[in-house]
């Protein structure tokens, strides 16, 4: 099969991954699965493992695997800060290493990696742009498991998969900041409309108001939102709005 096919079924593949997706964990997860059957020479593909780390705000976290056993053996290399994959989306360079055994990078994780059974590793960066780096991670019980052949077949799936996991790395940094809003706007909408309630019944400011509902909640152990919540059912139900607290 050629480059050209390849590259364009892996596409074809990932883009329907993401159309089929319901969310960001499902398709990263389809991602891995994807990357087992096309990086792997036997029929089943389980003889190689994959998993994702995305490294963002400065903390390593897998986001997706092919198996829980692939997940464990990333967590594997994060007890240690350090290893191919988390070298290889830190510098965004190929990290291989065909014989766990004969590896004096990492001492310590090599050691730890093989009483799993893992024998070789090979490590390929995403190319996200921005603050976010991540890395495909393969892992294989077969010492050089990858050839040189796998190496660019790995590459190029990564620098397809890097346009899909890029668009869904910038969803999910935008669903965030978007649920943080929600969540503000939502937490102050009934403390504003209190405030305004408190003004207009006690004839204050917006900030003896304010203080007022301060200290309301502290005295009768409330929170603050909840509090408003109440004075605004209060005055929803026309009946005089409870900003008063017993002495």
């Amino acid at each position: 099969m050629s480059s050209d096919l390849t590259d364009s079924r892996t596409n074809n593949d990932l883009q329907d991954a993401v159309l089929n997706s319901t969310d960001v964990s499902q398709f990263l997860d389809e991602l891995c699965r994807h990357a087992v059957r096309s990086l792997s020479d036997g029929e089943d593909g389980e003889q190689v493992l994959c998993g994702i780390t995305l490294l963002r705000d400065r903390k390593a976290a897998t986001v997706a695997s092919s198996s829980e056993h692939a997940r464990n053996m990333d967590e594997i290399q994060y007890s240690f800060n350090d290893g191919p994959c988390l070298t290889a989306a830190r510098e965004q360079t190929t990290v291989e290493v065909p014989d766990v055994r004969r590896d004096e990078r990492w001492p310590e994780y090599v050691e730890a990696i093989s009483e799993h059974g893992m024998h070789s590793i090979l490590a390929v960066p995403f190319d996200l742009a921005g603050d976010a780096k991540a890395a495909l991670n393969l892992y294989s019980d077969t010492a050089n498991q990858f050839t040189d052949e796998a190496v660019e077949r790995a590459r190029a799936y990564a620098s397809e998969a890097s346009r899909s996991l890029r668009l869904t790395v910038r969803i999910a940094q935008h669903s965030e900041n978007a649920e943080d809003l929600i969540t503000a706007m939502e937490s102050r909408t009934p403390i504003d409309i209190a405030i305004g309630i408190i003004m207009c019944q006690s004839r204050c400011n917006q900030t003896e108001a304010f203080e007022f509902l301060k200290k309301a909640s502290s005295h009768r152990n409330i929170k603050l939102r909840n509090l408003a919540g109440q004075i605004v059912a209060g005055a929803n139900a026309n009946t005089k709005p409870a900003t008063h607290f017993d002495h």
